[in-house]
């Protein structure tokens, strides 16, 4: 039984230490701010200039005004604070985001990602993604392990353009947790409720370094 987009953002909530400033990119990542831990003082930073993002509001109760990086609807914490583009990625660039969680489309096994074009297709722009894997203190990827042709979207390589070399740290999908090893590799650090080992084998075309027996992820 693979996870959720929700599963998956609560795993990736787990990882946040109290006192973090974190970044939540678009997709998967931006549900995080409705899974952080209890007892957990966290600042979420949106690039498009906001400190103190709160969970997404209950419907009938969105403001227009209030709008994350993937123009979604947001609230705020008391003590939030809103400014300009320039600012926020100052912030970015001065290294004072202590996690950022993105999407991707790709990831190879040496923590390369992909994650702003699929060449042929309109995009908007590259959007902060450029500036927040160059500048980011630890990342973790939130992403489905296969794409919609069941191919793997773990790769020896990436195959789309580039956003980030050797960067990524850590990678949550609807299979798995996995480390990025430092010599390359993806690590499996725990499976999905249900899912075999030799399933995420099949599903992950980079290289796979499974030691010993893997624990099941939990979000409880």
């Amino acid at each position: 039984m693979s996870f959720s987009k929700e599963e998956i953002a609560q795993r990736i909530a787990k990882e946040i230490k109290d006192g973090y400033y974190v970044n939540l990119g678009i997709g998967i990542p931006t549900l995080v701010a409705n899974y952080i831990p209890k007892g957990i003082n966290v600042v979420l930073q949106s690039e498009n200039g906001l400190l103190g993002m709160g969970p997404f509001p209950f419907e009938g109760e969105e403001d227009a005004d209030l709008i994350n990086a993937g123009k979604q609807t947001i609230t705020t914490l008391p003590g939030s604070s809103i400014f300009d583009s320039a600012m926020s990625f100052g912030m970015i660039r001065a290294q004072k985001v202590d996690l950022t969680i993105l999407g991707a489309m790709e990831v190879s096994e040496n923590g390369d990602i992909a994650n702003w074009k699929i060449p042929g297709k309109m995009v908007k722009g590259m959007g902060g993604a450029m500036d927040l894997v160059a500048s980011a203190k630890n990342i973790i990827v939130a992403m489905q392990h296969v794409n919609k042709a069941g191919e793997s979207k773990l790769l020896p390589k990436c195959t789309l353009p580039l956003t980030g070399v050797n960067c990524i740290k850590k990678i949550v999908t609807e299979l798995a947790v996995l480390d990025i090893l430092p010599g390359g590799g993806f690590k499996l650090l725990e499976r999905a409720p249900g899912v075999s080992v030799e399933f995420i084998r099949q599903s992950t075309l980079g290289r796979l370094v499974v030691e010993g027996e893997i624990p099941e992820m939990r979000v409880d």
